[in-house]
């Protein structure tokens, strides 16, 4: 077996793994149980296919999809960032509605 060979058979498996922990993360992002556990599944599919990319760029020796990779990279921290902000931004709004709520009760009381 040549060295170029055992790499490509080692390019395959590892690629393989990646895409079935790529569908694990995907799944855990659908069901959750929480808010907080598909945030982190979406950040885990995002690094997993930035490592895809990469592997991917070394086996196929093009050099631009390492580019891809690092612009994949960012766009994937904005989106978690982002879905971070909202899901902090609906948690504040619902815990200020259950205090106001428990105080509206408070003065009727």
């Amino acid at each position: 077996m040549t060295p170029d060979n055992a790499y490509n058979v080692f390019f395959n498996i590892v690629l393989a793994v990646q895409g079935v922990i790529l569908l694990l993360c995907f799944i855990r992002s659908v069901i959750g149980p929480s808010v907080t556990d598909r945030i982190v599944a979406v950040n885990m599919v995002g690094t997993n296919i930035i490592a895809i990319i990469a592997v991917l760029a070394v086996r196929l020796g093009e050099s631009y999809l390492s580019d891809i990779g690092l612009i994949y990279a960012m766009v994937s921290f904005l989106a978690v960032v982002l879905l971070t902000k909202v899901y902090m931004g609906a948690y504040r709004e619902k815990k200020l509605r259950e205090m106001e709520a428990a105080k509206k009760e408070a003065d009727e009381a």
